[in-house]
């Protein structure tokens, strides 16, 4: 495996609608290509529970970006939604993700397993996280986190993780150690983490999203097993002992006898290569800067 602390975001660009949308690979310090999903280790300090993340959108922005779990290498890039890029609206009194939001690389929810707690199966990519630190990452930033709990949400009928978790080289970090600290030190994010996850699909014309534990979130330990099992699910998709869902699993730090996805790093630099050019940046609709209004069900 790669070194994580020698990854770093690589070639970040901006696509028209009719290309790749807002796209980044990352490079190790050896100037190698590699899969944010797939090669970048789970741990970056197994003994004392401290996990990798990649950063997809920083906090305060609306770009909805997201892991390509479908694209060879799987690229940042931003979600597209009828031809246009997709932003997530800004709900009174939220402005755009109200965390650095990112996913755990080597995760992945199961479509085919159906979870005992939520009962329903999972939505197919790897675990998201909400990062609550002081610090606004960059877009494509690998960061360690301490995980502090989890948020059950059900997704249009799939089970859809929200692990919070804290950088730990953020200077609250020492202090927060369960979701009971957040509650104490931090009072009312997680009610408003709650509400923002609850609401923000309402302006594209979805319902309300809904939650396992009556909207309650569930603590540390509980969090960093549903991490761990998404792992397991992870290793059975890269070994290719289960369906992978349309999912792309080409990687080059996977050992060969781990994975039948491992490529060269020929092969990888070819598929970056093989990439639609650079357009011209599309400008943000001001559409974007607007606080959308409804009531509460």
């Amino acid at each position: 495996m790669a070194a994580v602390s020698d990854v770093r975001a690589h070639n970040i660009g901006f696509y028209k609608p009719s290309h790749w949308h807002t796209a980044q690979e990352p490079e190790n310090a050896d100037g190698k290509y590699v899969s944010p999903f797939h090669d970048i280790p789970m741990y970056a300090d197994e003994s004392q529970n401290i996990f990798h993340v990649v950063v997809e959108v920083p906090r305060w922005t609306n770009a909805k970006m997201e892991i390509a779990t479908k694209d060879p290498l799987n690229p940042i890039k931003q979600d597209v939604k009828k031809g246009n890029l997709r932003y997530v609206a800004n709900i009174f009194p939220h402005k755009g993700y109200i965390w650095n939001y990112g996913a755990i690389p080597q995760t992945w929810e199961d479509p085919g397993h159906k979870d005992e707690d939520t009962d329903c199966c999972g939505d197919n990519d790897p675990i998201d996280v909400c990062e609550i630190g002081t610090k606004v990452c960059s877009r494509g930033e690998v960061i360690k986190v301490k995980v502090l709990g989890v948020l059950a949400m059900i997704d249009e009928g799939e089970t859809d993780w929200k692990v919070i978790a804290i950088n730990v080289e953020d200077p609250e970090a020492k202090d927060l150690n369960n979701i009971g600290d957040i509650q104490r030190l931090k009072p009312g994010y997680l009610e408003a983490t709650v509400d923002w996850f609850r609401r923000y699909k309402v302006p594209d014309g979805k319902p309300e999203n809904q939650f396992a534990f009556n909207s309650e979130f569930k603590d540390k330990e509980f969090a960093i097993e549903t991490i761990k099992s998404t792992h397991g699910f992870w290793k059975a998709l890269i070994s290719q002992k289960t369906n992978s869902g349309g999912l792309n699993c080409k990687n080059t730090c996977v050992s060969a006898a781990d994975s039948p996805f491992c490529c060269s790093t020929d092969e990888a630099k070819a598929v970056i290569e093989g990439t639609t050019p650079c357009g011209t940046e599309d400008p943000v609709p001001c559409s974007v800067d607007k606080w959308f209004y409804y009531e509460k069900e």
